[in-house]
């Protein structure tokens, strides 16, 4: 079993940047891919970023390539998205998620531990 618990989110202008931060309870955090997925007022959960294991192989949406970068840090359990060049339409609840697995997922429900999310608003 795995706890999950983000925290960095808070209110940026446009431009600005913020770094989220997602600490895990246990002793197997290296063995999970770990994701973060975000969601907006009534809109739909989306994908955001994943890293695999040794944090050699990462993921990302179209929308945050190249502004958004996912790390992660197995010696203090813990996985980063620092978030650069942010726009208004980032703006959403950004929750940490893991999965056991040797492979990447896109889709949330294929993900099996969740953190209470952590609020991100971007100003124009």
């Amino acid at each position: 079993q795995v706890q999950l618990v983000e925290s960095g989110g808070g209110l940026v202008q446009a431009g600005g940047s913020l770094r989220l931060s997602c600490t895990a309870s246990g002793r197997t955090f290296s063995s999970y891919f770990m994701g973060w997925f975000r969601q907006a007022p009534g809109k739909e959960r989306e994908f955001v970023a994943a890293i695999s294991w040794s944090g050699a192989n990462t993921y990302y949406a179209d929308s945050v390539k190249g502004r958004f970068t996912i790390s992660r840090d197995n010696a203090k359990n813990t996985v980063y998205l620092q978030m650069n060049s942010l726009k208004p339409e980032d703006t959403a609840v950004y929750y940490c998620a893991a999965r056991r697995s040797y492979s990447v997922s896109y889709y949330g429900h294929e993900y099996e531990h969740w953190g209470q999310g952590t609020q991100v608003t971007v100003s124009s």
